[in-house]
């Protein structure tokens, strides 16, 4: 496929998938003045495009899934957790991604400062400990592209939520740079991934907030547990 243009349309650009473009087009599309809900990743000249409002599947488990993020952080007081989901993540020239969950673990975590870029520029401070992708109707990229550009940023953990599957894949980056499943999380140090698992199945049964009770009285045990 040909690159596109900065001046083309919203009707003009493909939507969900991948598709040959420039860094300058890529900038175009995030700088572009829009009242539209935009997503955009790039990855060494290729572009990926979704616009518009999200889905009811996708909202609710994205909610339900930064909840938890916030009561792993409240049952370990004495670590620091900065949850900054759907912020783009940007290597300039190469690649950008924004992740539903973006979680940067301890005290050196990105605060913006005036007159600053509103994006994370990963060539000024360190990735982050996890990114996760919310997939509804985004599973095969998830797991294809999107895998490959999170280890090649460096990403040490990274989660593909199967919203219609209702599982998680967890993956933790090797040595060899390539991801490799996981079944407990490193980010969030001692978590299993198989009671994210059981928090989807939750949500098949009801709403996300009991869902979100639900996951919150499993971890106040674990956090009991635990040494």
């Amino acid at each position: 496929m040909t690159a596109t243009s900065s001046a083309k349309t919203a009707s003009q650009i493909p939507q969900d998938q991948w598709y040959r473009a420039t860094w300058a087009d890529y900038v175009a599309l995030r700088d572009r003045p829009s009242p539209d809900r935009i997503k955009l990743a790039f990855n060494e000249g290729w572009l990926w495009v979704t616009m518009g409002a999200e889905g009811i599947s996708h909202a609710a488990v994205s909610d339900l899934f930064t909840s938890l993020l916030f009561f792993w952080a409240i049952q370990h007081p004495n670590q620091a957790f900065s949850s900054l989901g759907r912020c783009l993540l940007e290597r300039a020239e190469v690649r950008a991604s924004a992740p539903d969950l973006v979680l940067y673990v301890g005290a050196d975590y990105p605060q913006w400062q005036p007159e600053e870029p509103r994006q994370i520029d990963l060539d000024q401070t360190r990735v982050p400990d996890l990114v996760g992708e919310i997939s509804d109707i985004t599973l095969a990229s998830d797991l294809d592209e999107k895998k490959h550009l999170y280890a090649a940023l460096g990403v040490p953990e990274y989660w593909v939520v199967d919203v219609r599957g209702q599982r998680v894949f967890a993956f933790l980056l090797q040595e060899n740079g390539e991801y490799l499943i996981c079944d407990t999380s490193q980010a969030l140090a001692g978590l299993p991934i198989a009671l994210l698992d059981e928090t989807l199945q939750k949500l098949a049964q009801g709403t996300n907030t009991s869902a979100a009770a639900w996951l919150s009285q499993q971890m106040t045990t674990l956090s009991k547990e635990q040494p």
